[in-house]
């Protein structure tokens, strides 16, 4: 029993040591770009995949912002093989981005090859970039965004989660301004 007490505990206060200004200014940028009428392009790798798939609908249904992923196996082979695995969120960036569209990657360790070289390329194409990590604070993802979120652990569990709950807390705080702007 005390493993659940503590391991929520531990959670609870990952959750919550975040700065709540960076969390407006990234509802800000996503907010701005759906009305310019852009798109917002998710991505990453394994769990933080899987969580770019659910933040996309979440944007998709309930905010009504235009999002996407690249979790399309078909995409990630196609992509993977022609250009390399380190540089195929970078071509799908190529592929799918216009200008002003906003991006999000997500990257437990922040060390992901692939994250960062589409970082860089999100980056020499103007687009706003928020991005999410962990582990060790001086990771190289944690430099490249316009908004960097960043959570002090090591155990994939906890990092993946806090994001998840970081950005399903954004698409709420957009939804509820939405609905208090018609009330």
């Amino acid at each position: 029993m005390n493993f659940f007490k503590e391991y929520f505990s531990d959670l609870t206060n990952y959750i919550a040591d975040v700065d709540y200004k960076m969390l407006e200014q990234a509802s800000e940028i996503i907010v701005n770009t759906a009305n310019n009428k852009n798109k917002i392009l998710i991505a990453g790798n394994g769990g933080s995949a899987a969580m770019a798939s659910h933040v996309t609908v979440d944007l998709l249904k309930a905010a009504k912002i235009r999002a996407m992923n690249f979790n399309e196996a078909d995409l990630i082979t196609c992509y993977a093989n022609d250009y390399g695995y380190e540089n195929w969120i970078t071509e799908a960036i190529n592929s799918y981005a216009n200008e002003g569209d906003s991006v999000i990657l997500v990257s437990s360790s922040g060390q992901s090859k692939n994250i960062i070289n589409a970082a860089k390329r999100a980056k020499s194409l103007n687009l706003a970039l928020i991005t999410l990590s962990g582990f060790n604070s001086d990771n190289p993802l944690r430099r490249l965004g316009d908004i960097n979120f960043w959570i002090d652990s090591s155990q994939y569990n906890y990092v993946e989660m806090t994001h998840h709950v970081w950005l399903l807390a954004i698409v709420d705080y957009i939804i509820q301004n939405k609905n208090s702007e018609k009330s």
